[in-house]
């Protein structure tokens, strides 16, 4: 039976052709007309390209704790704003206790918290007039599942900000994160960005409390906080924050009209409404710029190693405000060009909702690389080799089309990945090419030799190749749906190398489906449909 006309034969010979030919991958240069479809050289892997890998921590318990303190003090502003008077207000951790004047003013504050601070805590009465508020843990599972993501989205951010091609930054686990940048040879440069939690924080200065009474005493005011400039000198600033890293949308290093280095800041719509209305308030007043940036170190308690955050704040601009400020202004005050440059890049990548730390670091060189991508080439050409032989000495002239088919299938497998956006070729993508190899004529020695039992039953030549592929494709479907399943699970659920296998084996898997039954389908009607009274042993097979 004809399956194909020789004109769709040849359709699909050509758009194979066409196929083969965008395999950038093998291309110095791509043609003009293949880059105005999207194909592009493939992306090679770290393992295969070169360069630095980084596990990362996300610390989420800092997040927990740094969470509950300003939900703290939102609240405390909140019952001094609605004058909801109380004797007392215990933080301790995850737990806020507030003894009210009385049941009244319990009652408004319950109402508060319920209103305003929805599925955050769980309210417990312990007498009348005292509160008890627990942060409940939906809300702290949320906001940790929100940091990773922050964090996430930051580090992307500031590896572009690199200029690193194909990177993969991707999360591992529930607390970790993978971060790879091939071509990357600076690793200090590397490490110093993606592991930086710096943000800035607006504040007031305190100019009616003495900053020097208060470092001697080593207390502060209520509403305020000590910190130190550059020079070590004590300033006390406001506890109330103006903006933060969060308000910022762009910014960009140069230099002011004293040839000074600084940072070009601009707000986004909120950010801006809140620093006009504060400055245009203050003027002539002093407002600092806080530096904050967190660090994991090591530390031994009890004679054990524990990791500790330490957070490091330092005042790096301190200047009386002359006017209302917007949207756009200017930080000064900074060391030099090169702090002016890291602080730019930082605020433009945002800031971590978490600190974070490296827990395993590994380079791979240039040179291992090339002898990586050079031994995944040997691996798939030998074999190939072996079953290209093999096929054509069991099979003959119709191993010759299963060999065909092989090869175009490797093609089709390597030209899809040039076109998929950010497909990336890893070395356990290479092992993926190479199982394909094997698990692609699996589908025609099932055929063949289904063939093979229909000559012995009698059947004509033509009537056998049409009852082999019939008969044999429920099966082949079956074993090739259950390994494309199971391809995808470890596509979804795998990190880094797995994907990269998942995605080559899937591909395989579709594209010997394809050349398996519709390609040798086709090559075999070619040689036999027109020979119509050939003998069963002219079934070269």
């Amino acid at each position: 039976m004809k399956i194909l006309s020789v004109k769709q034969i040849l359709v699909i010979i050509v758009f194979m052709f066409g196929v083969i030919y965008s395999m950038p991958t093998f291309l110095n240069e791509v043609p003009s007309w293949l880059t105005s479809i999207n194909a592009k050289k493939m992306n090679l892997g770290l393992d295969l390209k070169g360069g630095v890998h980084f596990l990362m921590e996300v610390d989420l318990n800092e997040v927990s704790k740094s969470k509950s303190k300003k939900l703290s003090n939102d609240i405390r502003s909140e019952l001094r704003k609605e004058k909801i008077r109380y004797n007392n207000f215990n933080y301790s951790g995850k737990v806020i206790e507030i003894n009210f004047i009385d049941v009244i003013s319990y009652d408004k504050a319950k109402k508060l918290v319920e209103e305003s601070y929805q599925n955050t805590f769980e309210i417990q009465k312990i007498e009348n007039t005292k509160m008890m508020l627990s942060i409940s843990e939906s809300f702290l599972n949320e906001l940790r599942i929100a940091a990773i993501k922050q964090n996430i989205t930051t580090l992307r951010n500031r590896v572009n900000e690199l200029g690193v091609a194909e990177p993969i930054v991707q999360q591992s686990g529930k607390t970790r994160i993978v971060v790879e940048l091939p071509g990357i040879k600076d690793t200090t440069r590397a490490k110093e960005i993606i592991g930086a939690t710096a943000t800035l924080e607006f504040k007031m200065v305190d100019e009616d409390s003495d900053s020097y009474l208060s470092n001697e005493s080593k207390q502060s005011s209520f509403g305020s906080k000590l910190y130190y400039d550059d020079n070590g000198q004590p300033v006390m600033l406001k506890r109330n924050v103006i903006l933060t890293g969060e308000n910022i949308v762009d910014a960009s290093s140069g230099f002011d009209n004293n040839s000074r280095p600084s940072v070009n800041i601009t707000l986004d719509g909120p950010g801006a409404k809140r620093f006009a209305n504060t400055t245009d308030e203050n003027i002539g007043k002093l407002m600092a710029v806080l530096f904050i940036e967190s660090k994991s170190e090591n530390k031994v308690v009890n004679g054990k190693s524990k990791r500790v955050t330490k957070k490091y704040e330092k005042i790096i601009s301190l200047a009386t405000i002359q006017e209302r400020l917007s949207k756009k202004f200017q930080i000064t005050g900074l060391d030099s060009p090169k702090q002016a440059r890291d602080l730019a890049l930082y605020l433009r990548a945002g800031s971590m909702a978490a600190p974070m730390y490296i827990v395993e670091e590994r380079t791979v060189g240039p040179s291992l690389g090339a002898d990586n991508i050079e031994k995944g080439k040997i691996s798939v050409i030998i074999g190939l080799i072996l079953v290209l032989i093999f096929m054509f000495f069991y099979y003959r002239t119709f191993g010759l089309f299963a060999n065909f088919a092989l090869v175009l299938n490797i093609l089709i497998i390597v030209s899809v990945m040039s076109l998929i956006p950010g497909a990336t070729l890893t070395l356990p993508g290479i092992a993926g090419i190479v199982l394909t190899v094997g698990m692609a004529v699996d589908a025609n020695v099932l055929i063949f030799e289904r063939i093979k039992e229909e000559i012995n039953n009698g059947s004509t030549p033509l009537a056998s190749i049409e009852l082999g592929y019939k008969k044999a494709f429920s099966t082949i479907a079956d074993a090739n749906i259950t390994t494309l399943i199971a391809s995808i699970i470890l596509f979804i659920f795998g990190t880094g190398p797995i994907k990269g296998f998942a995605v080559t084996l899937s591909i395989g898997v579709i594209s010997s489906m394809f050349t398996a039954i519709i390609v040798t389908r086709v090559l075999a009607n070619l040689a036999y449909e027109r020979n119509l009274n050939i003998k069963t042993k002219a079934l070269n097979i």
